[in-house]
């Protein structure tokens, strides 16, 4: 189908009916949901999924014979291989289950990091990042004497290809950036990155928090050699996310945390660990969560991330249009390749202020830095209103939106 067609196809009023929440009156008004980067609602298949492995499934996951154990594991696992599929992983046991991107991130950066780099070695990371892509690299640094490296980006919040190729050196052991940022909604060129690096020989993470809700991703498509995401940002459970790696570089990594799972045979003279993916996976996992996710993904599908995108890049050129027009906005993170995403500032108001009054007429907005402080800096600002869409938002909602800004902007000028 083309454009057209998909968005002819689409019925938004469906979709908002399957999110109980969007529902609710907030300060005796209709609920209008833009934090949708911060966390998505969820839909009433997952929040029926919930309640039903509480009533019928409750047991602890891999390590019981009886029969609740043996179905919270295969609806554990089911989920596993929902998510291969989801990502196009080669490998089942490819993909670790994390409490979530920052997590994952984590893992990545002390196990990679203990194993393969040392006093002198580089990093690379991009300008654009959100914290949780910054900080974990920074203690490594800390720890091992190694050097943090940075993509900058130009006025648009689009990263600059040209330095980052210059960036590399003999001594770069990884590069590390996001898909799409999250605070200004820019969409990287992340294949032809991941490319450039792999002519380095370095392997490379990718922050996918603010992508797969948004656009199908393909790790072997891409030739990623880690992918990070969280399910609460794809209308999941708080609590779980995902990193996935190759396989060669996950057997090479030494595990994250010991006991649980992550075991074969333990003696008081030498321990085995467990085989992939499991290795990874210490402990009781947040086994609600992973089995629900799995019907998180499951939505997603039934709808069709192709639908999905052409609705929300419609529904992001409106909203751009609508707020150009209210005197004073100047749009922070005008990249060329955009998701769904738009961060603004007026002159002579505070983002906060703004957040307040907006708030008080049922509008939900992320105000201020977004986790990405080193953004901020780079264009002066302490921070920002942030409009995050989702698939069950209208622009209908956006007119709502557009009329309460004015609304504040009148009470704060």
């Amino acid at each position: 189908m083309n454009t057209k067609e998909i968005l002819k196809a689409i019925n938004i009023e469906k979709i908002r009916a399957d999110f109980p929440i969007l529902q609710r009156e907030v300060n005796g008004k209709p609920l209008v949901y833009f934090d949708n980067g911060a966390t998505t609602q969820k839909p009433k298949q997952v929040i029926d999924a919930v309640a039903h492995y509480y009533e019928q499934m409750n047991s602890n996951v891999h390590r019981g014979v009886h029969y609740l154990s043996q179905i919270s594991t295969d609806a554990f696992e089911v989920t596993r291989r929902k998510l291969q599929a989801f990502i196009h992983a080669e490998h089942e046991h490819e993909v670790i289950i994390t409490k979530g991107t920052t997590e994952s991130i984590n893992m990545v950066a002390t196990c990679y990091g203990r194993k393969f780099i040392g006093e002198g070695d580089e990093i690379i990371v991009s300008a654009m990042e959100h914290h949780s892509n910054i900080v974990p690299w920074q203690m490594l640094c800390d720890e091992k004497g190694c050097v943090l490296k940075v993509i900058p980006m130009n006025d648009r919040g689009e990263l600059d290809l040209d330095v980052y190729k210059s960036l590399f050196s003999s001594k770069t052991k990884i590069a590390t950036f996001t898909y799409v940022s999250n605070a200004l909604g820019t969409i990287n060129p992340v294949k032809e990155m991941i490319d450039i690096a792999h002519e380095h020989q370095v392997p490379v993470l990718l922050d996918a928090a603010q992508a797969v809700q948004h656009m199908a991703v393909d790790v072997q498509a891409l030739d990623v050699d880690f992918l990070v995401f969280s399910g609460h940002k794809m209308y999941g459970p708080t609590g779980v996310g995902v990193l996935y790696g190759k396989e060669a570089l996950l057997n090479a990594m030494p595990p994250y945390q010991g006991g649980g799972d992550m075991i074969k045979e333990v003696s008081f003279e030498k321990t085995t660990y467990n085989e992939l993916p499991f290795k990874f996976e210490a402990g009781t996992p947040n086994i609600e969560a992973g089995i629900c996710l799995g019907e998180a993904i499951d939505y997603l599908n039934e709808l069709g991330l192709e639908q999905i995108k052409a609705y929300e890049d419609e529904l992001l050129a409106y909203a751009t249009a609508e707020l150009s027009q209210v005197e004073g906005v100047r749009f922070i993170g005008t990249a060329a390749q955009k998701s769904s995403v738009i961060s603004f500032v007026v002159d002579g108001t505070h983002p906060y202020d703004i957040g307040v009054i907006l708030d008080k007429l049922g509008i939900a907005v992320r105000t201020g830095h977004h986790c990405a402080q080193p953004v901020m800096e780079r264009f002066g600002i302490p921070g920002t209103v942030r409009m995050s869409l989702a698939m069950y938002n209208t622009k209908a909602e956006v007119d709502t939106l557009v009329e309460g800004l004015k609304r504040a902007l009148k009470m704060l000028l």
